[in-house]
C-alpha cells in the first residue's frame, strides 16, 4: 500500500476497523538523521526508491526488523521501508534550508572548513547566532534558511535554484530529483502541501480552462510528468529525457493545467 500502512501481517493502529491484519501496530516517531536516506518498496538497499527522507523530515516507525524500519513518513504518508541506522530521534523544527545546499561548519568563523551539506528542505532546530543558526550539525548560515514561519512566497523561484540537478526516480535533492519531488519540494517551501506521486497530483489545486493563459506557479501535468510555468510560454521541470532540471517550452507537454493556491 503507498499510503496506507498495511501489510497482511501487521498495519497502522490507525486503520483498525477499514483493514485486517493479524497485528496491529502504534507508530513510533523518528525522524531522518544527518544524512538523507530512500524510501524503499522492500528492506533492499540495492532495489528501487518510491522517495527519499530529508534532515529532520518525520518518520513514522511501525516496526523495526532486519536494520530496516517499516512505516510512513509523516509529511506525505509515503509507506516503505528505511534503513534504521538512518533515524534519530525528532527535533522541534525552527529552520527550514531554502537553498540548494547548505554548508556548515563547526563554528561561526569565516575561516572554518566546510564539513558537510544540507539539501534544500533539511528541517533545522538550533538557536540564531550572529550570521549562523546553531545546531546539532554544526553552524549553518542564516542566508542559506528561512524560519518555519517565513516560506517563500513564490515556487518557480525555489524549483530554479534546482536548475541542473540530474533526474533520479525518488529524489528530492540536487543530487537527483524527479518530476513530482521538484513540485512537492518547490510547493513546501511556500508552505503549501503537495502529495509526493505522480498520479496524486491531479487532486492538487483547481482546472485550469484550456483557453486561459497560464500563469506562473500553475501546475502542469502530462503524461510521466509534471512542472510549473514560469510564464506562460515556459515550464521549469525535473524531465526524465533531459536527464536534469530544465526550462522548456509547455506546448510540447502541457495535456492539464491547475492553479495552485498560494
Amino acid at each position: 500500500m503507498r499510503i496506507h500502512a498495511w501489510r497482511k501481517d501487521l498495519a497502522d493502529i490507525g486503520l483498525a476497523g477499514q483493514v485486517f491484519a493479524p497485528h496491529y501496530a502504534r507508530p513510533l516517531a523518528r525522524s531522518c538523521g544527518a544524512q538523507t536516506t530512500m524510501l524503499r518498496p522492500n528492506p533492499d538497499a540495492q532495489g528501487g526508491a518510491i522517495s527519499q527522507l530529508l534532515p529532520g523530515e518525520e518518520f513514522s516507525v511501525l516496526e523495526y526488523a532486519g536494520g530496516w524500519a517499516w512505516g510512513f513518513s509523516a509529511h506525505d504518508h509515503i509507506v516503505g521501508y528505511v534503513e534504521g541506522i538512518a533515524l534519530a530521534d525528532p527535533i522541534a523544527a525552527t529552520h527550514f534550508v531554502c537553498e540548494a545546499r547548505a554548508p556548515v561548519t563547526p563554528d561561526g568563523s569565516l575561516a572554518s572548513p566546510v564539513i558537510a551539506h544540507l539539501p534544500m528542505g533539511t528541517l533545522l532546530q538550533g538557536h540564531e547566532e550572529g550570521a549562523c543558526l546553531d545546531t546539532e550539525y554544526g553552524c549553518v548560515p542564516l542566508s542559506h534558511l528561512r524560519r518555519l514561519d517565513d516560506p517563500e512566497a513564490d515556487p518557480v523561484v525555489v524549483a530554479e535554484r534546482l536548475l541542473g540537478a540530474p533526474w533520479l526516480d525518488g529524489g528530492r535533492t540536487a543530487d537527483g530529483i524527479d518530476a513530482a519531488g521538484l513540485v512537492q519540494l518547490a510547493l513546501s517551501l511556500c508552505g503549501v502541501e503537495a502529495p509526493r506521486l505522480l498520479d496524486q497530483l491531479p487532486a492538487l489545486g483547481t482546472p485550469v480552462p484550456e483557453q486561459e493563459p497560464a500563469r506562473r506557479g500553475d501546475l502542469v501535468l502530462f503524461e510521466d510528468g509534471a512542472g510549473l510555468m514560469v510564464d506562460d510560454l515556459l515550464m521549469i521541470h525535473a524531465g526524465c529525457a533531459a536527464g536534469k532540471v530544465t526550462v522548456e517550452p509547455a506546448a510540447p507537454f502541457a495535456a492539464e493545467r491547475r492553479r495552485i493556491p498560494l
